[in-house]
């Protein structure tokens, strides 16, 4: 009987860690997808932050050739007056 328990045992033993086996491998699985979300997430964080600076300095390049612009129209419109006035 004493030894009937022994080979019940090994036996528990042998499919507690063939479920063990199996299940690490799941892990490790779910492990690495996990990891790999996590870069993914991260380099989708740098590009959106890429974007924002880029986008940031075309905005400021406009603004600075809109600002030229108004000057380069104001500019005019006072030579237009001063022509007008030397004609009259």
């Amino acid at each position: 009987m004493e030894n009937g328990y022994v080979i019940l045992g090994i036996i528990a033993l042998l499919f507690l860690s063939m479920y063990g086996f199996s299940y690490y491998s799941v892990f490790r699985e779910k492990a690495r997808q996990k990891k790999e979300q996590q870069l993914e997430a991260e380099a989708e964080a740098q590009r959106v932050l890429r974007r924002q600076k880029m986008q940031a300095e075309i905005n400021a390049r406009v603004e600075k050739f809109n600002k030229r612009k108004e000057e380069i129209q104001h500019e005019l419109e006072l030579l237009k007056k001063m022509k007008e006035q030397q004609i009259s």
